[in-house]
């Protein structure tokens, strides 16, 4: 049997109900999953990691033990699994790997801690960020590591970051013959529904590396079994460990589990809620809120004033309202300096749509503010995965008319992303 049959009996395995292990070495979910809908307290989730620890590690006995973590690598009540695991004699942990923001989470945007040892526990800390393919495998290597774990909380975008180190770790673990493992945590703003346009692979970067779709409606889990399957030219050997008592249509509220910020600048799940439509501010010349207490509900920029509140909300879109915002970022752009803006309410996240808001704010800031620019580096393309959004915006289209192009694109990564899904 191919490595790949092998690894479809096995995710086939992870939707079948019962606790034991499968043949494929994952853990099945046990039971069904408490029905829950969003907002409303329910059985509260239980994590990849802690279905692992439930089991004894078993899943990593007689293994030397690398996690690629950061700050929200933790357990229901606030420790974090590396000093769980680094206390348990029955896992053999012997390295940490840091992503963009670093382990401890100390870096902002763009940075990372570096090479160093953990104080806490004295075990290695390599830095993974930026590195990718044969050097990361070399890391990866030089760890002496025989199995790689993930265990990261996502936000549900496709150009935060750790979903693509989450790629490039299972590209690096192939090329070092490597174990990949990866333990599942919610996405935070439900996996209802995938929005947005797909990136062109023309467009390929660390804020993107292939077609998904801006909003991807995925947990890591899920994710890695996509990636797996339809993206790396030679499979790792994958096993996940799947959550219980998660719905799609829950939202991070009601998981019962801890927030911690992933980043710097995604204090709280209601950021997470519009980063995926937002986030494409960084693409133009306006703040996108960094540098105050609500980066990505706060944009605005010097010479913006009520002109755009009243734009945005005269759009009608769904789930959301705009308030005529002044506000001053400690860092960042415009630091130090007044700025008006507005900034989001969502007032009904069942029917807020953060890509389809994203747009209509860019299509009423270029319309009300004379002073719109996009980024000289049109960094706008690299987060939309493609020229298209500028161009149109460019063109003077209205938010249907941007939205609508990329229906086509979407409805085909609709299709290949429900072959992957775990959860109902």
């Amino acid at each position: 049997m191919s490595r790949m049959r092998r690894m479809k009996l096995s995710r086939r395995n992870l939707l079948a109900a019962g606790g034991a292990l499968t043949a494929g070495g994952a853990l099945a979910a046990t039971g069904t999953p408490a029905a829950a809908s969003p907002g409303r307290a329910h059985a509260r989730v239980r994590t990849g990691f802690e279905r692992l620890a439930a089991d004894g590690y078993a899943l990593l006995a007689g293994e030397r033990v690398g996690v690629v973590t950061n700050p929200t690598g933790i357990t229901p009540d606030a420790r974090h699994l590396v000093d769980v695991m680094h206390a348990d004699e029955r896992v053999g942990l012997v390295a940490v790997f840091g992503p963009e923001h670093g382990f401890r989470g100390t870096a902002q945007a763009g940075g990372s801690e570096g090479r160093y040892d953990d104080p806490a526990t004295g075990l290695p800390v390599y830095d993974t960020y930026l590195k990718s393919g044969q050097a990361l495998a070399d890391v990866f290597t030089a760890s002496g590591v025989d199995t790689v774990v993930f265990d990261i909380q996502d936000a549900g975008a496709r150009f935060y970051t750790y979903i693509w180190t989450l790629y490039d770790c299972m590209v690096a673990a192939e090329l070092a013959g490597k174990r990949f493992v990866v333990l599942d945590r919610p996405n935070p703003v439900s996996g209802r529904a995938a929005l947005g346009p797909v990136l062109d692979r023309a467009f390929a970067t660390f804020v993107g590396r292939e077609p998904i779709a801006q909003a991807h409606g995925m947990t890591v889990a899920e994710l890695a079994l996509l990636f797996n399957a339809e993206f790396l030219a030679r499979p790792v050997e994958l096993e996940t460990v799947r959550m219980t008592g998660w719905r799609r249509a829950d939202f991070f509220d009601s998981t019962g589990l801890p927030w911690v910020p992933p980043s710097p600048n995604m204090p709280t799940p209601e950021t997470a809620l519009v980063y995926s439509g937002t986030c494409l501010f960084e693409g133009t010349n306006l703040s996108e809120g960094r540098g105050t207490t609500r980066p990505f509900e706060l944009l605005g920029a010097e010479g913006v004033d009520r002109r755009w509140s009243e734009a945005a909300n005269a759009l009608g879109l769904p789930g959301v309202r705009f308030r005529e915002a002044y506000f001053a970022p400690t860092f960042s752009k415009f630091q130090g300096r007044t700025v008006g803006g507005v900034q989001l309410h969502v007032h009904d996240r069942e029917t807020f749509d953060p890509v389809r808001t994203g747009i209509g704010l860019l299509v009423t800031a270029r319309s009300s503010w004379s002073g719109f620019a996009w980024r000289p580096d049109n960094w706008i393309d690299k987060l939309t995965g493609s020229t298209r959004v500028r161009t149109l915006v460019d063109a003077g289209a209205d938010t249907d008319e941007v939205v609508g192009a990329w229906e086509t694109d979407l409805a085909a990564f609709r299709a290949v992303r429900r072959e992957h899904l775990l959860y109902r």
